[in-house]
């Protein structure tokens, strides 16, 4: 018991030593890669790059079983973008892979701003990454499809990112709202079945027939993310006080979208087990 506690508060301090060496600091270039450890336990690299010009971030890595996850956030429209691409069952009769894009409004305290990630440097880039916060899981029901051709109007990432995913690009219905109270084109949304309307539809993994409508769940997690700024105090030689930027803090966040689909071949990952 003992050598099993020694071993919990070692990985601890070596979380934080490694989120520590995490600096922000002037340079040139705006990408960043580090090694960060899935929930499975496999590491995979994962790309972060930062545009100050369009004021966005992007983050993309691939998961154990060949998903490419790609996250976007649009700070001009407060607007992020969740795309998969997933690899297709083709003894099942799906293509290579199958695109899925999830758009939401973006709180902006979610994570740090363009600018400073642009800044953001490893002196370590072999560290395997651990989130120092393991953020709650974010249930969304997705329930009106966007159409590609007009959503730039919310913002202009989507068509490069959801291009794949023309006839799955799903948002929430409160988002919809406030979207169209900022004067969006409301014929870019479609709303879709719901369960309280179509309560004969059921849960896609337990759904038998492969051409019948029903209700999809996919999950991702953003396994490691800068999320927030750490700030330091110095004094001058008067003994004056000021704080400065010098780390940020890491954390993970999982979501788990559920939405309507025409034929359960369209979720084919959603099955029991």
């Amino acid at each position: 018991m003992f050598a099993s506690c020694i071993c919990a508060a070692s990985v601890r301090i070596l979380t934080r030593l490694c989120a520590l060496v995490l600096v922000v600091s002037v340079g040139l270039g705006s990408e960043l890669r580090v090694r960060v450890r899935l929930s499975d336990g496999l590491v995979t690299d994962e790309v972060l790059e930062a545009d100050s010009e369009r004021d966005s971030i992007s983050l993309e890595f691939k998961q154990g079983d060949g998903t490419l996850i790609t996250f976007v956030a649009d700070f001009k429209q407060d607007v992020k973008i969740f795309r998969a691409l997933i690899l297709g069952e083709l003894e099942r009769g799906q293509n290579q892979y199958q695109a899925l894009c999830f758009i939401s409004r973006l709180n902006r305290n979610e994570i740090i701003p363009s600018e400073s990630m642009a800044r953001l440097r490893q002196k370590n880039p072999q560290a395997i990454r651990l989130a120092e916060e393991r953020r709650g899981l974010e249930q969304l029901t997705m329930s009106a499809a966007v159409n590609l051709s007009r959503a730039w109007q919310l913002s202009s990432h989507i068509h490069n990112m959801c291009s794949e995913a023309r006839e799955a690009i799903y948002t929430r219905e409160a988002d919809v709202k406030h979207w169209l109270d900022k004067g969006v084109d409301g014929s870019m949304f479609e709303t879709l079945p719901h369960t309280t309307e179509a309560p004969s539809f059921q849960a896609c993994h337990s759904t038998k027939d492969l051409w019948q409508p029903c209700l999809c769940t996919y999950s991702l997690r953003l396994e490691w993310y800068p999320c927030q700024l750490k700030y330091c105090r110095s004094r001058d030689t008067t003994g004056k006080g000021s704080n400065y930027k010098c780390g940020i803090k890491s954390c993970s966040k999982g979501y788990h979208f559920t939405y309507y689909v025409p034929q359960k071949q369209l979720c084919l990952w959603d099955e029991e087990t």
